[in-house]
């Protein structure tokens, strides 16, 4: 008997199975960046733990430049132009690097420039992305989709942070960033055929940037679920990011352990995400989402400490058991919270939601790499790891005491959008 796709599966929609494709393109080259750009400061230019923070830092700081007036342009323009432009721009710089190195030019400055531009095109990518979700999937179908996308994303930490150590260390850094720009433009080229069925609303006229802005601020500040949802995102992002600036250094310098390890060491976390978002879902229904997210991070705090714990022999097996669980919690709030986070939010406020999101979110990553790279310049990378342990352990409490510990599924903002008809 043949079997057919579930009524309600989102893999049913052509403009869903379209994104799937070119994000998972993008994310790919995004994770092999991840691990060669940081690799090539540290072994190429010599890099500093100050400058390795500093770098880090600055391929998320667009996140607090430019993330909330992004999620006002997202409501206001084509989302697939924007996916198409962002990832466009993003293989445009990474060419620049492995360029600049050929002609033996290369130098921290221009890295600095490279990530943060690159960070730029990330804030329009990213936010699009979740906005123009519920238009292709509708609402009722926002849990299996996003279990798809943060499996997916998993699936690019995996395979993605680790080619990337493997190939910096069998070929060269520069090749391997040459090798996430190629992936870039493969997505940019399938994601122009992403149609999306949503209808967005006018903009009305004489509408100023600064009011859409603070009308975004307001919906998510004013909601308790959603300023929860918020907090605990940001700490648990503020934790693991001044964890992870400091790995390049801790790996190469202190533990002596070779690149192709710290890839390897990342690419568990990307088995951990995909434990935690296939979870998700069953967790989701047996606890109720809000409630579920709370007992997971009470469950796994022990996780963050271990993870500082890392070092040669049988610790760095401890910690990277920690980073397994660490990362499984992440991917259950990955599923859980975006999901309702885009249930409490009106079709017209998506871009603005996620943009206030991505703000706090992202903002922290670039928070986490200043602050690891301070702590670690002044007091040592081992001090650096474990703050940022603490606030990765203690990150569920603001979930666990709001009204999200009793909530089950929210009720829809709006209806869903039309959708546009399914070829078989």
């Amino acid at each position: 008997m043949r079997m057919h796709p579930d009524p309600g599966s989102p893999w049913r929609i052509r403009g869903f199975r379209t994104l799937f494709t070119a994000s998972a393109l993008s994310h790919l080259g995004t994770n092999v960046g991840y691990v060669a750009i940081p690799l090539l400061a540290v072994t190429v230019l010599d890099a500093t733990p100050g400058q390795a923070g500093a770098l880090a830092a600055l391929s998320t700081a667009a996140f607090l430049l430019i993330g909330l007036p992004a999620g006002a342009w997202v409501d206001r323009l084509p989302g697939r132009r924007i996916l198409v432009a962002a990832d466009a721009a993003r293989a445009a710089l990474l060419v620049s690097v492995p360029v600049a190195w050929y002609l033996d030019a290369l130098s921290l400055p221009q890295l600095y420039v490279v990530v943060l531009l690159n960070g730029c095109a990330t804030v329009f990518f990213d936010v699009a992305s979740q906005s123009i979700l519920p238009e292709l999937v509708g609402r009722e179908r926002l849990i299996p989709a996003n279990t798809a996308v943060v499996s997916l994303m998993a699936g690019a930490n995996i395979a993605g942070r680790g080619a990337g150590g493997l190939l910096v260390q069998l070929l060269a850094a520069p090749l391997a960033i040459l090798g996430a720009a190629v992936v870039y433009l493969a997505s940019a080229i399938g994601l122009v055929g992403v149609r999306s069925s949503g209808v967005r609303t006018p903009v009305p006229a004489g509408r100023r940037l600064r009011d859409d802005i603070a009308e975004g601020l307001r919906h998510v500040f004013g909601s308790r679920e959603l300023r929860a949802l918020a907090l605990t995102a940001t700490l648990s992002n503020l934790g693991a990011q001044m964890i992870n600036s400091m790995l390049p250094v801790l790996f190469t310098q202190d533990l002596g352990l070779s690149a192709g390890l710290l890839g390897l060491y990342w690419a568990v976390g990307g088995v951990g995400l995909l434990i935690g978002a296939t979870c998700a879902r069953r967790l989701g229904a047996r606890f109720g989402h809000g409630r579920a997210l709370g007992l997971v991070g009470l469950w796994f705090a022990p996780a963050g400490l271990a993870v500082a714990l890392i070092g040669n022999g049988p610790w760095l097996w401890v910690a990277t058991a920690g980073w397994l669980a660490a990362t499984a919690k992440t991917g259950v709030d990955n599923v859980l919270g975006v999901s309702l986070r885009q249930r409490l939010t009106p079709d017209a406020l998506l871009g603005r939601m996620n943009a206030t999101f991505r703000f706090l979110l992202t903002g922290a990553l670039a928070v986490g790499s200043a602050l690891g790279g301070l702590i670690g310049e002044l007091a040592g990378v081992r001090v650096a790891v474990w703050v940022g342990a603490v606030f990765l352990t203690g990150a569920f409490l603001p979930v666990l005491c709001s009204p999200l510990r009793t909530m089950r599924e929210p009720q829809r903002t709006d209806p869903d959008p039309v959708e546009a008809p399914v070829r078989p």
